[in-house]
């Protein structure tokens, strides 16, 4: 079973981050995979239980739903759905925490998934480069824009 860990540090405070990161239908403003997102039932966004339904750029739809989320501790949980990729049992958590050596935010982003023994080399590089690493650095970008 992968378990992925990925962080990083982020020269922004923890209030601007996680105004951002908690709103679960929010990713297609800032992740560049992302291309389009919607809540399912017209729910709320920071519901626990709602699930978004959002398309990638190379068009494939996935499904994911909201587990927990906590603005006192910043952080949130979601699992996957459905996904035209060979991934399974997918459960993420992100956290951030406050540095405060400067009003920086460290970014904990993990994640533990099932996929076939010859998919799994592939879809981990895929999970931690594609989607963790390339969302710290439009995350930079986004906050950046906003200032």
């Amino acid at each position: 079973m992968p378990h992925i860990v990925k962080s990083t540090i982020l020269n922004a405070r923890t209030d601007a981050v996680w105004d951002v990161l908690r709103d679960f239908n929010g990713h297609d403003r800032w992740h560049p995979a992302v291309a389009t997102s919607s809540i399912e039932r017209a729910q709320s966004a920071d519901k626990i239980g709602c699930v978004r339904r959002f398309k990638l750029n190379d068009g494939s739809e996935l499904r994911e739903q909201l587990l927990a989320l906590s603005d006192l501790e910043q952080t949130f949980s979601y699992c996957l759905l459905d996904t035209p990729v060979p991934m399974f049992n997918y459960v993420a958590h992100v956290r951030l925490l406050p540095v405060t050596d400067g009003d920086r935010t460290f970014w904990h982003w993990e994640s533990r998934f099932t996929t076939k023994p010859e998919d799994k080399d592939r879809i981990t590089h895929m999970v931690a480069e594609d989607i963790y690493q390339a969302g710290f650095e439009a995350i930079r970008r986004h906050l950046k824009e906003a200032a």
